[in-house]
């Protein structure tokens, strides 16, 4: 049996490596070039100790001077004595580069680009090979004919050959400029998987909270929770400007359908619009949602968002269990850009 170990580094890099149930973990990284940290391999040093976030494991042999107690409780390993029994994933205390790796570079074919609303583009590329990520991880996308890149989260499931994206429509931007413009067939290329902006297991109830574009990592987060299942209530508010900037809400009805236990509730912020709520997920996220902190928060925004988020917890005088977000900025203002 051969399962798929993510290996989370400090710089953001994510690598995911395939290992044998009865291979230990460093074995199999470095057949695969990477390099983790290491030195004794016998369980003695402590040099190669990791902490696993998610799956299941079995470690052999290791000297209490290499990792205590409490730390084998916490979900410390010794990378060098682990074997897995499932998918997992490891963060490892070392940047890509000191591990001698880096993130996967993909080249991709554009297989459909199609223009949401006034404000989004969706973008389909079919990858010369499936590039396995974390539910909410990010790539960094070459704009074609330049060396600039953009960066964008994923939409699709994890490991299918076709990724799928929520591009911002930014007016003078160098990608929405060429999504304008771009036709099926063209070559992109795409570098990642990135980011500490992923599902974890899901142990609690969740609240993910998305404003526009941001939408894009939970889409992906929802296709992992229809396959894996969720044992708990999912909140998800989608807060855009106006209705026509719903985009893929039809998408996440039918995977919140899947799933089961899944509220979705839109927020518009536009005053002249039509619709049950209005103003932002400020006005409407309420103490009993976050279950007296006992509830795992992610969000998705701009900054403006996310600091308003945490002002917000501070009124409720209620701090989540855990908080994860991903801020996104536009990387040109219009006028530079024009």
């Amino acid at each position: 049996m051969t399962y798929k170990v993510a290996l989370n580094f400090e710089d953001g890099v994510t690598r995911v490596i395939d290992v044998d149930e009865d291979e230990k973990v460093t074995d199999a990284a470095f057949q695969q070039k990477i390099n983790l940290p290491m030195d004794c391999r016998d369980g003695v040093c402590g040099t190669c100790k990791c902490r696993c976030e998610e799956g299941e494991y079995e470690l052999e042999f290791y000297m209490d001077e290499a990792m205590t107690e409490d730390e084998a409780e916490d979900r410390y390993v010794l990378t060098c004595q682990m074997t897995v029994q499932s998918d997992c994933v490891i963060s490892v205390p070392a940047s890509s580069s000191v591990c001698k790796t880096a993130a996967e570079a993909v080249g991709g074919e554009i297989t459909a680009v199609e223009k949401l609303s006034e404000t989004a583009f969706g973008l389909k590329v079919r990858m010369d090979k499936a590039m396995s990520f974390l539910p909410g991880q990010y790539v960094n996308i070459t704009v074609p004919g330049t060396d600039a890149h953009r960066s964008y989260s994923f939409s699709s499931a994890p490991g299918a050959e076709e990724g799928t994206f929520l591009i911002r429509n930014m007016p003078g931007g160098l990608m929405s400029g060429y999504l304008a413009r771009a036709k099926p067939g063209d070559r992109v290329d795409l570098t990642g998987p990135m980011g500490a902006f992923y599902l974890r297991p899901i142990t609690r109830p969740q609240l993910w909270l998305a404003g526009g574009t941001g939408l894009a990592p939970f889409l992906a987060m929802l296709e992992q929770a229809s396959t894996s299942g969720s044992d708990h209530p999912i909140t998800l508010y989608y807060a855009v400007t106006r209705a026509a900037d719903l985009v893929e809400l039809e998408r996440v009805q039918d995977l919140a359908g899947k799933i089961g236990d899944v509220t979705v509730v839109t927020i518009l912020a536009a005053a002249d619009e039509d619709h049950e709520r209005k103003g932002f997920v400020t006005d409407h996220v309420t103490a009993e949602e976050l279950n007296g902190g006992d509830v795992d928060v992610y969000l998705c925004g701009p900054p403006p968002m996310v600091e308003a988020v945490r002002q917000h917890f501070n009124t409720l005088g209620v701090q989540p269990a855990s908080f994860l977000f991903e801020k996104f900025n536009p990387t040109e203002a219009p006028a530079e850009a024009a």
